[in-house]
């Protein structure tokens, strides 16, 4: 122990900065598995909903031979259309609520303006979402054609977690 204090003392920002980095990637992770078994089962409430293509812009691309809408929010029939999207924005909000005030509460110790750090929250998440999404478009319709939905839910659960959780920490960190 008191090899750390001794760190911690000498190097008061870096531990800091150890601290939160620490605890923010333990957070994350275990939040984005949180939402893996989220996305993993509320598909199936949504099968009510028509299987339509929903989004913006809907562009069409080919690669490795299929082709596929591209969103850069929203999802093609193919790769579960409104349902799906339905699913993936609830667990993605429910993820990040939760992720917020664990991050705000723990992490960061903040004890700012809840309001301002929530609405700079909402619109990071608006933006980090069209910008992953827009990539996970490309991977669930290119991983449909080579594993079963368990795995490229992993994938889409990773994806949005590894990207958002890197850009996110900048944020926080800014923010709180």
């Amino acid at each position: 122990m008191k090899l750390v204090s001794d760190f911690v003392k000498r190097n008061p920002k870096l531990a800091e900065w150890i601290r939160e980095g620490g605890l923010f990637v333990i957070i994350c992770n275990l939040i984005t598995v949180f939402k893996y078994l989220i996305l993993q089962f509320l598909p199936k409430m949504f099968t009510s909903l028509p299987l339509v293509d929903f989004g913006f812009p809907g562009v069409t691309l080919t690669m490795l031979g299929k082709s596929f809408k591209w969103y850069i929010i929203g999802y093609a029939k193919e790769q579960g259309g409104l349902p799906y999207f339905c699913a993936y924005m609830i667990a993605m909000i429910i993820g990040e609520v939760i992720n917020f005030f664990l991050q705000r509460n723990i992490t960061f110790r903040s004890k700012g303006n809840i309001f301002f750090q929530g609405s700079c929250y909402i619109i990071a998440f608006c933006l980090i979402t069209c910008i992953v999404n827009s990539i996970n478009c490309v991977w669930v319709a290119v991983a449909q054609m080579i594993v079963p939905d368990w795995a490229y839910n992993v994938g889409t659960t990773v994806l949005n977690g590894g990207i958002s959780m890197v850009v996110f920490f900048f944020v926080n960190k800014k923010i709180f």
